[in-house]
């Protein structure tokens, strides 16, 4: 049976650059997909048809208005039965819809021997779903459909934390105090370890995170937790929230820290995994 994961898009960092006339937002940011996601499975059917698992399974709706169901469309696909196991938190800055839609249509388009559209089409659909496809570390800017490959980088963990409060985009974009700030600092020809990238990655920012943590309080709470666990080298928002991560240079750190999170707030979505 067909199958394929859809990874979280954790913004490592997050510039917001400038307004375009139709009010999109213009970004500059380093996009990686650790490994974690959710699942797609697609089998033959009579019509299109959609159906949610797992833990957030019952936050999505399976009618024409879900990403999954739009992206078969837009491949030209009427019949597969699809199965989404859910197990991303919904609306929280790390892409899950978009990763989903992008996962379907990788799916379907190998199966089917379909051609995937263009950067255009498909951001149309949604300016994250460029980026979703090839689930490959990128610096992704303009709205999101401008891909630039980055420097090799070393292997790190990342731990994930979603206090389960979702966080709408909308409303954060509207709440930003500055939406003209300074691209991302010029990226070095190489990172020597993890630790480089690290240092490199404290010099820049989440420009929504200011925005988000006034909408969504628990986001601090979030942060400072992840930050006191040990060797974090970073803490910061994803996306427009409301999932924080901590980076760590080891897997045992990051294992650790995720254990203690899970153990100290059961009600928190925690997961570990290599970047």
């Amino acid at each position: 049976m067909p199958k394929e994961l859809a990874r979280a898009k954790v913004n490592l960092c997050l510039h917001i650059v400038g307004r375009r006339d139709d009010g999109m937002h213009l970004l500059d940011s380093l996009v990686v997909f650790p490994a974690i996601g959710d699942t797609l499975v697609a089998e033959a059917a009579d019509a299109l048809t959609l159906k949610i698992t797992g833990p957030f399974a019952d936050t999505l709706g399976t009618g024409a208005d879900n990403l999954v169901v739009s992206a078969a469309r837009l491949l030209g696909v009427q019949r597969a039965d699809l199965s989404l196991e859910k197990n991303l938190p919904v609306a929280s800055g790390i892409g899950g819809g978009s990763a989903d839609a992008a996962a379907c249509i990788r799916l379907l388009s190998r199966t089917m021997n379909l051609q995937i559209p263009s950067v255009e089409k498909l951001a149309e659909l949604g300016a994250d779903i460029p980026v979703c496809i090839d689930q490959q570390s990128v610096r992704m800017s303009g709205i999101g459909e401008v891909l630039t490959s980055l420097p090799e980088l070393p292997k790190f963990w990342i731990v994930l934390v979603n206090a389960g409060e979702p966080v709408e985009t909308a409303k954060v974009f509207k709440s930003m105090k500055s939406r003209q700030n300074a691209e991302l600092s010029e990226l070095p020809e190489s990172f020597t370890d993890a630790e480089a990238l690290f240092k490199y990655l404290r010099a820049q920012r989440n420009d929504m995170q200011e925005a988000a943590m006034e909408i969504c309080p628990s986001i601090s709470l979030v942060l400072t937790e992840i930050a006191a666990t040990t060797n974090c080298a970073l803490a910061r928002m994803s996306g427009s929230g409301g999932t924080c991560f901590g980076l760590y240079a080891a897997k045992s750190d990051a294992e650790a820290a995720a254990q203690l999170l899970g153990a100290k707030h059961p009600d928190w979505w925690v997961v570990s995994a290599e970047v």
